[in-house]
């Protein structure tokens, strides 16, 4: 008995025309690798990627009380309604002096302005649990970290702090220049201030009052309108400017006049050319600095 085998070949046809074709297959793998490579290099990379994180703050200032006190006092009765606002991921409360804060995270598919009026709903749900007397409803803002500088650059040196700040600001203004920049801080230095320092007791005995100082400087700091002079067949504006220029112009600024005497601001109090009270300080290696952030848009 014999039995006859039949050889059967399968043929797969694009496996088939690629080992028949093998150059022409070479030939659009290196294409396509190309082209590969080219849009890889052409994807938009950045070294600081926008994070999105909903993110809100509860402040409350309740002055005269210790963290204890501002623990059980606020952030307790808070963090119990906050607890059971929705997509909530995390709660992070901090009790400090006379003040409390809480960072309310929620998860990332949770749009910010909602999380913002749960939050609101929730403080609100919270008022009757907290302290009668306290000043101000606690401030309820959500947390922009997009806002956050990307670069810090500290300026120091043995420089005057006036021509740090020249130079801080020439840096605001060309960096500002950048498409990708929102915005530029300059930290570590307040804006320029002329303080009148009044001896208390020659303003006394000389029968003046605040009111008096006040009144003389501001009525001399004053840049008006002079009305207008025809010039010919043209009118021409006239302005009379009244600006001080110099701590000097300030100085001699008349307070008042009596019989014989008049009464300078010189005489009874003191010019200084300065800057307001520091509300930030920018250090670098324990020395005092300048610094300019970046903020990206």
């Amino acid at each position: 008995m014999s039995t006859e085998n039949k050889l059967k070949i399968r043929d797969f046809g694009p496996t088939s025309w690629a080992l028949k074709n093998k150059n022409t297959v070479y030939l659009i793998s290196g294409i396509i690798a190309l082209f590969g490579m080219i849009a890889y290099k052409g994807l938009p990379k950045e070294l600081f990627p926008e994070v999105y994180f909903p993110t809100i703050m509860v402040q409350t200032v309740y002055p005269g009380n210790p963290p204890v006190d501002m623990e059980n006092l606020i952030s307790r009765p808070l963090e119990k309604e906050l607890e059971n606002v929705k997509g909530l991921k995390k709660l992070t409360s901090t009790s400090l002096q006379d003040a409390s804060m809480i960072l309310v995270e929620f998860n990332t598919n949770v749009e910010i302005s909602d999380a913002l009026q749960e939050t609101k709903d929730a403080v609100d749900r919270a008022k009757s649990e907290l302290p009668s007397d306290i000043l101000s409803d606690p401030l309820v803002s959500d947390i922009d970290f997009s806002e956050f500088p990307i670069i810090n650059i500290n300026l120091s040196g043995d420089f005057s702090i006036e021509e740090l700040k020249k130079y801080a600001e020439y840096l605001e203004n060309e960096i500002e220049n950048v498409k990708e920049v929102s915005k530029v801080n300059i930290q570590g230095i307040e804006e320029r201030e002329i303080a009148i320092e009044v001896d208390m007791i020659k303003m006394e005995a000389l029968g003046l009052s605040f009111n008096d100082i006040e009144g003389a400087i501001a009525y001399e700091n004053v840049s008006m309108s002079g009305g207008d002079i025809k010039l010919g067949k043209m009118r021409r504006s006239i302005r009379i400017l009244g600006e001080f220029k110099s701590i000097k112009e300030i100085e001699e600024i008349v307070v008042k006049r009596e019989q014989d005497r008049t009464i300078y601001v010189r005489d009874v109090a003191d010019v200084i050319d300065g800057y307001e009270e520091a509300s930030t300080k920018a250090r670098l290696n324990g020395q005092t600095v300048i610094s300019v952030q970046v903020v990206k848009k």
